[in-house]
């Protein structure tokens, strides 16, 4: 797992990942506002995001709350484990219909070969919006087809 002091800006992150955000998250308009392998916070907006009622699709929540939990683990299994989804789950609470929806994913687990994420989705009010679980297995690179980044030179 990572021994890094540091995590990576969100920028340098962005940056290191194979397809950056990639085109699902850029789709949805899915924003990184805070990042470490403990707390990943997202803001996403809910136009564009919504079922034939106009509301939140409740699908897209579970977008959000699954790119943030696997988002955090990947930090957490970096620089020579990925993570892929095991399981997720979500609770719908209330509805929105507009505005910006925050989600602030907060490790439960953080082991050698998963970790599990509490992500907690709020409207521009804080009221809980959704509430989701995911696991994460974290995988070696080289079984999803990806290498390990080459030891920095110094």
């Amino acid at each position: 797992m990572s021994t890094h002091s540091t995590d990576p800006s969100i920028e340098e992150f962005v940056a290191s990942m194979p397809f950056g955000m990639g085109a699902l998250n850029e789709r949805m308009g899915i924003t990184l506002v805070e990042l470490s392998a403990e707390r990943v916070v997202a803001t996403m907006p809910v136009e564009g995001n919504t079922q034939p009622y106009g509301l939140l699709h409740g699908g897209a929540s579970v977008v959000l709350a699954e790119s943030l939990g696997s988002i955090g683990a990947g930090l957490h299994g970096y620089p020579d484990r990925a993570p892929v989804g095991v399981d997720i789950n979500a609770t719908h609470h209330r509805s929105a219909t507009s505005g910006t929806i925050t989600g602030t994913a907060t490790a439960i687990h953080l082991g050698r070969t998963s970790a599990c994420y509490e992500v907690v989705l709020t409207d521009e009010r804080g009221k809980r919006v959704c509430t989701s679980r995911i696991t994460c297995a974290l995988v070696p690179l080289e079984r999803v087809g990806l290498t390990a980044p080459a030891p920095e030179q110094s």
